[in-house]
Parts: structure tokens; C-alpha cells; sequence
């Protein structure tokens, strides 16, 4: 994903919290930005950013002059609803000359910024829909996403439009973001429980789903299950196997399970959490895919020291601390006791 310029703050497309200083009876929950608008002229996009209730709005500019470069900025004003008007009319009339200024779409959050040979584009959440809730606050899925080219077209050279191009942009639609991708407005489900509890009264949401209902002798209790994929040796399965130089191992997920006491209110009640974690054994091995149903287990290198699987079990003491608990996934069946000592499983 493209980094953005040291002036922009692109969290305000999907997260950014307004807090308006002489306002104590507006509900802190609808600081959240949650509605968007896209408006184009030829020289920039602006992204116009509400509250659910639409009563704060902001402005996240977008410049398109560049061909290959990507440069955002944030309007540090808070607006009203009549002050976002008058400030679209002002735009519009400053650059009739040029085709003045024109709705492209309706817009729930920015899922990121890419470039391929040139030009960058904006992946825009353009449908959404509610699939849960953890501790009173709304679990998203994406239903519809949107790829648009950022620097105007009078501007883009014959690469932005090449086979090479074209091939790329066919490659990033068949990643489907409908089926496994999951956001909240008010609550960073890519941390625990726990760290969003700790990071409590921060400025803004830290960055570092399945939602059912459970009674026990009548007492109502809500359990959510969340599940994080690292994006670190990150691959299919069987194409990804085993660890890096660097001790990131492969089918690297995070799962946490949330227990809320409904009785006591979704904010205010008594919680737990239970975090756990998974992936490929810490070691540099591989499987041929074209070997099924029982794929060989291939040694790539033998690391005497096993100075990457060190790597590995340090990044977990420090994720979550001691005592780091293993345990062994693979059926015995498959392996013989000469194979567990060729993959080294008796130093675990």
C-alpha cells in the first residue's frame, strides 16, 4: 500500500475522531467519520467526511497533477453542514474554467491506496453492512468496493493504460474484499481486547466476525470471535510454509474470543478475553503443491543455531509475554518419529 505525505492524515477517511470544544451534550460516539462523499475537479479529489448524524464534516484533499506520485492533505477546519456547502459552492465556482466540480460517488471508508507501474488509486468502500457488534460498537462488512485512478486522465501517459496495466488491475479484482474483510469506526478490531482497553482515552484509534448471542441459567451474555491474519510471510496455503530470516512464520493468525456480560450494558459491562495465536512451525521448510493429497516435506536449509525460530518465540514474548505455550498440530499419522527429529520439534 502507498504511504501517504508527511502532511496527510489518512485515518481520517476510516477512522478520525472530531471532538468539538464547546459542545459537552453532542454523544462522543458520533465524533466517528462515517459517511463520505467523493467530489472531483481536475486538479484534485475532495473527500468530504461526516459524522453519522451528519452534524461535523471534514475535508481530505486529494491531488491529481501528478502522474505518479501521491500527495494528501487534511483541512484542519471542522465544518458545519452549512459551512461544507458554502465551501463546495466556493470550489465549484473557483474552478468553472476547468469544468467546475462534480459528485463521483457515495463513499463508507477508504480501504487503501495502490500503484502498479504509475498511477495510484483509491480502493473505496462504496456498500457496507452490519454483521456485529463487539462491546457496543458496529462490526462492518464491505459489500461493494470501488478502484479509482487518481491523476486525471489528461495527465496519464500511455503506461497508466498499457496491457501490463490492465493485467494488474484484473489481478486486484479477483481479491474479493466482500467475503473476508471486516472494519469498525469506533473500535480497532486488529488489536485485543486488552490493548484497546489499556490504549483507553488516546487521541484518535490506535493502529498496531462472527457475533452471537449466549445465555447461562438465563443471564444474557454476548460472544464475539475475531480472527487477525498477519500480512508478514504472508501466503496460500502450502505456497507459504515454515519461517523467514527475519522469525515471521507462515498462516501467522491471531484469534480472540470476547465475553461480555450483556446484563450490565455493552459498555459498562464485565468482560474477558481469551487471545491465542497460530502458524507454521518456526523452521525453513516447504511442501511441492503439486503433490497432493500428502504433499513431502521438504528441509530447505538446516540452521544449526535455529537463530530464526529464536526470532520467532522473541516476537512472541514480546506480543504477549511470558509463559509461550506450544502446541503440536500435526497428526501423527503423517510423521514418523525420525521425521519429528528432522524438523527439529524437540526443541519446542
Amino acid at each position: 500500500m502507498a504511504k501517504p505525505t508527511d502532511d496527510s492524515k489518512p485515518t481520517m477517511a476510516s477512522s478520525a475522531k472530531v471532538h468539538p470544544a464547546n459542545d459537552p451534550d453532542v454523544d462522543p460516539s458520533s465524533y466517528s467519520l462515517e459517511k463520505f462523499r467523493l467530489y472531483e475537479t481536475r486538479a484534485r479529489f475532495y473527500l468530504i467526511g461526516s459524522d453519522r448524524n451528519k452534524r461535523f464534516f471534514r475535508v481530505l484533499k486529494i491531488d491529481r497533477s501528478e502522474p505518479s506520485d501521491l500527495n494528501l492533505s487534511e483541512d484542519p477546519v471542522v465544518y458545519s453542514s452549512q459551512e461544507i456547502k458554502n465551501l463546495l459552492q466556493r470550489i465549484a465556482e473557483g474552478n468553472r474554467a476547468t469544468g467546475g466540480l462534480t459528485f463521483v460517488t457515495k463513499v463508507y471508508g477508504i480501504a487503501g491506496c495502490i500503484k502498479f507501474l504509475e498511477s495510484y488509486y483509491l480502493i473505496l468502500v462504496t456498500k457496507r453492512r452490519q454483521i456485529g457488534c463487539i462491546c457496543g460498537h458496529a462490526i462492518y462488512s464491505i459489500d461493494e468496493s470501488q478502484l479509482i485512478p487518481i491523476p486525471h486522465i489528461s495527465i496519464q501517459t500511455d503506461i497508466a493504460h498499457s496491457k501490463t496495466e490492465l493485467r494488474y488491475k484484473k489481478l486486484l479484482s479477483s481479491v474479493d474484499l466482500t467475503k473476508d474483510f471486516f472494519y469498525s469506526y469506533t473500535y480497532p478490531i486488529m488489536q485485543s481486547l486488552q490493548k484497546n482497553v489499556l490504549s483507553m482515552g488516546e487521541e484518535g484509534m490506535p493502529y498496531d466476525n462472527m457475533f452471537i448471542r449466549l445465555s447461562v441459567f438465563g443471564r444474557d451474555f454476548s460472544v464475539s470471535l475475531v480472527a487477525r491474519r498477519s500480512r508478514h510471510f504472508a501466503g496460500t496455503r502450502y505456497l507459504k510454509r515454515g519461517v523467514n530470516d527475519r522469525g515471521r512464520v507462515a498462516n501467522d493468525v491471531e484469534t480472540e474470543q470476547i465475553l461480555l456480560d450483556e446484563e450490565a450494558g455493552s459498555c459498562r459491562g464485565k468482560m474477558s478475553s481469551v487471545v491465542q495465536m497460530r502458524g507454521s512451525i518456526p523452521l525453513f521448510w516447504s511442501q511441492e503443491v503439486s503433490k497432493f493429497p500428502k504433499p513431502d516435506i521438504i528441509l530447505q536449509r538446516y540452521d544449526p543455531t535455529y537463530q530464526a525460530t529464536k526470532s520467532h518465540f522473541e516476537d512472541l514474548v514480546e506480543r504477549y509475554g511470558n509463559p509461550i505455550i506450544v502446541l503440536n498440530l500435526i497428526k501423527k499419522q503423517a510423521l514418523s518419529p525420525k521425521d519429528y527429529d528432522r524438523l527439529g520439534l524437540g526443541i519446542m
